[in-house]
């Protein structure tokens, strides 16, 4: 009897220490935190009945630990396509198994997919060892009769990679390209206007990129975008961030280009020509010796304007100013204002049609290279000339102003008085220049003042002058302004 029970003693022992090894092998959890959960990127193949349907590079795909068990992982993929964006793969939860080097996991799940896929059973299997996984999607399409496999083979994230992806520059550098790209982050597209009349839109994008970050298809590669032909660009960030950029042209604009390549040689100054478009302020000056404007020869041999500011080396007088800044300007010269009303003689402006406007102006552009003068000197009142501690500085501008009858019947022409102040003023570019020893490119904006009405009838003036408050007799003698290229770019 004593036997028995020490036998039975014995058993209960030995059950019991097995029923707390089985527990405590229960109790194993796997490390999913710190081993299993976080992003993946790598590349997903797709596979329908058979036939390969491609492959996206740069997936991403997460794991989280599953809130629905403890050795249970939640695995997403986002934007899923094979024939049809098919939507977010998520099946939640896979159950997770150590393997030799690693762990497995499988899992699987019916899921209300976009139509006409409608409910599909999913299934997950896969396996993670180190930083590297494998995975397995199976999809059966009852409502199309198909299966689909996808296989993903990526690596880990470390958690430091950008998930940054924007293209950050897209230049054009071709002449057609009136107006570069423009981006636009919120709508994803990337738009840009040509010379009405260029024949070819083939062009070769440079373009800039998030730091880490891949595009397809890459910068420097020739792009067709005629006959409305849209490009999308795929940016893909460090951990598989994917950004999508349409570009496109966005319109057409009219370019007038001004050249200065016809010229009439002078003693001490050229005339440029023609003369019923370009008019400036040597001819009222040449009769006092000073040199205003020159032609001046580039390096390829084409031609430019030469603006000198000129500083009279006698006592100046009312009709005699001290300083006289050159200038051209589009319109006419009135040599017989002079000795009345010298801010009268620069006839700003001809009409629209005239110089060739054939649309609302949008862009003004060319090129300059600038030296101011070393002394400094109001003459805004002749009797007392005095020197001014700054530097010179030259302007560029553009305007755009209504046709309108004065009092005398006659057509309102602005002049030296009024061109920067005037209410008839619809529209301005304008650029104010400093020392610059290189030819600089400018390509402003018109800011309009008014509202442009097509039906209306306008005037159009360019207006250089070598000293910026050369109107009011201020300005430094030897400032050089020379200009080139100009173009207006009109709707």
């Amino acid at each position: 009897m004593k036997k028995s029970l020490l036998y039975l003693f014995m058993l209960v022992c030995s059950v019991s220490i097995f029923m707390s090894c089985s527990d405590d092998d229960d109790e194993v959890k796997y490390p999913i935190d710190t081993e299993l959960a976080g992003g993946y990127v790598g590349n997903l193949s797709v596979n329908v009945d058979g036939n390969q349907m491609g492959t996206t590079e740069n997936q991403k795909i997460t794991i989280s630990q599953s809130n629905k068990g403890t050795n249970q992982i939640a695995l997403s993929l986002k934007n899923f396509t094979f024939l049809v964006n098919v939507g977010d793969i998520e099946v939640d939860p896979c159950t997770v198994k150590a393997i030799d080097g690693g762990y497995a996991f499988e899992g699987q799940q019916n899921l209300d997919l976009v139509q006409p896929l409608g409910n599909c059973p999913v299934s997950i299997s896969g396996t993670v060892k180190g930083s590297n996984i494998n995975i397995e999607i199976g999809v059966k399409v009852g409502a199309l009769n198909q299966n689909v496999k996808a296989t993903f083979v990526g690596r880990k994230l470390t958690g430091s990679e950008s998930s940054e992806a924007k293209i950050t520059s897209f230049i054009i550098d071709d002449e057609a390209v009136v107006e570069q790209p423009v981006i636009n982050e919120e709508a994803g597209t990337i738009v840009f206007a040509v010379n009405e009349e260029v024949e070819s839109l083939k062009f070769t994008p440079i373009i800039e990129i998030s730091e880490g970050a891949t595009i397809t298809p890459a910068s420097g590669l020739v792009q067709d975008f005629s006959n409305n032909k849209k490009v999308t660009y795929t940016v893909t960030a460090e951990d598989g961030t994917v950004k999508v950029y349409t570009a496109f042209v966005e319109g057409t604009r009219k370019v007038l280009k001004y050249s200065f390549e016809e010229w009439k040689e002078g003693s001490k100054n050229d005339e440029l020509l023609p003369k019923d478009l370009w008019a400036g302020s040597a001819a009222g000056a040449g009769f006092l010796g000073g040199t205003l404007l020159r032609k001046e020869t580039r390096e390829d041999g084409t031609y430019a304007a030469k603006l000198i500011t000129f500083e009279y080396p006698n006592e100046p007088s009312s009709l005699v100013p001290k300083i006289t800044a050159g200038s051209i300007f589009i319109g006419k010269f009135d040599l017989a204002s002079a000795f009345t009303d010298r801010l009268s003689c620069t006839k700003f402006g001809l009409d629209a049609e005239t110089v060739g406007l054939g649309g609302k102006p949008l862009r003004f552009k060319g090129v300059y290279k600038y030296e101011s003068g070393s002394n400094y000197l109001d003459a805004s009142n002749h009797e007392d000339v005095k020197p001014v501690d700054i530097k010179d500085k030259g302007q560029i501008q553009a305007i755009l102003y209504k046709v309108q009858t004065g009092e005398d019947g006659k057509e309102i022409v602005l002049t030296g008085h009024d061109v920067n102040t005037s209410e008839l003023r619809v529209a301005v570019a304008n650029i104010i220049v400093e020392d610059i020893k290189e030819y600089t490119p400018f390509n402003i904006e018109f800011e309009y003042l008014q509202e442009y009405d097509r039906n209306t009838k306008y005037k159009f003036a360019i207006v250089c002058s070598s000293s910026k408050d050369g109107d009011s007799f201020k300005g430094a003698g030897g400032s050089t302004l020379i200009v080139d290229e100009f173009e207006v770019i009109c709707e």
